[in-house]
């Protein structure tokens, strides 16, 4: 039998590897970075043996996407932001079999859904960042899901259920991932100086997502639960935060009632709202 062995919200913004070069960022995402690492290392101790990542940079049009590649290879450039991220090289395994068991089980409860085996297939950067930190090595798999921009939100929580099935009845020891932001309402382009990389473009989403993690210390799920589709649509959320309603439903949705530990500081980000928490099981 398989298991979630360590499930967490993460950030993937850029300036995170804009931090780690010479220049007015040049340390400024050190927690983040830091944190991302941790949760590597704790992977690694809890002998994990795949990554599956809701990437919420990779987002659909039309029903549900796997990358069910057996290799993940490449160099990545931004097409978003190619002066931010440029020729991020990775290499990692894919898992096959466990991307197509979760299509299988999503499929079974009436998704459109396909696990694609296309090496042309490229990860997004919502996979690829972590990655460059968690997973440097290759030494874990990776399966990543896109995020479906016309799919409700009961049809995103089918899909995290799919994926706890899927591991449960395969040998794998899976971390998740929710690869994306709190609030995400960006500055607009005219006012993208200087102070933008680090602040919040809305303060009304800054004190909704101070309030989501007071309810995450609290173990308060049910009611972030009850709030989070008007928190996805008033604070702009990223890829409507499937990423986030895919972890839940995977970890229980309201029944889940483990510690929420946050790993870094809350940072703003162009406007958004970034985090890295670790959902403990």
């Amino acid at each position: 039998m398989g298991e979630i062995i360590l499930a967490a919200k993460i950030t993937h913004v850029p300036s995170i590897l804009l931090s780690e070069m010479e220049g007015p960022l040049k340390g400024c995402r050190d927690g983040a970075m830091k944190s991302l690492r941790e949760i590597g290392n704790r992977a690694r101790d809890r002998g994990a043996t795949t990554y599956i990542v809701f990437d919420t940079h990779w987002l659909s049009n039309f029903g549900f996407h796997i990358n069910a590649n057996a290799r993940h290879k490449g160099t990545y450039t931004s097409h978003e932001a190619p002066h931010m991220i440029q020729d991020l090289q990775y290499d990692v395994p894919g898992n096959p079999a466990l991307a197509d068991a979760i299509a299988a089980r999503a499929a079974d409860k009436g998704l459109q859904i396909r696990s694609h085996h296309v090496p042309t297939l490229a990860l997004e950067y919502g996979t690829v960042v972590p990655m460059h930190y968690m997973n440097a090595d290759g030494a874990q798999s990776v399966v990543s899901i896109a995020t479906p921009l016309f799919a409700d939100f009961d049809e995103i929580r089918k899909v995290g259920e799919a994926v706890r099935e899927a591991v449960e009845q395969s040998g794998e020891k899976a971390v998740l991932l929710a690869s994306g932001s709190l609030s995400h309402k960006l500055w607009p382009n005219k006012k993208l100086g200087p102070d933008a990389w680090n602040s919040i473009s809305s303060e009304f989403n800054r004190q909704v997502d101070m309030l989501v993690l007071d309810l995450w210390r609290q173990r308060r799920y049910p009611e972030f639960l009850e709030m989070l589709p008007d928190y996805a649509v008033k604070c702009d959320g990223e890829g409507g935060m499937a990423d986030t309603i895919m972890l839940f439903a995977a970890l229980g949705w309201d029944a889940y009632t483990g510690e929420a530990e946050q790993l870094c500081e809350y940072f703003p980000s162009s406007g958004s709202g970034q985090i890295n928490v670790e959902f403990h099981l």
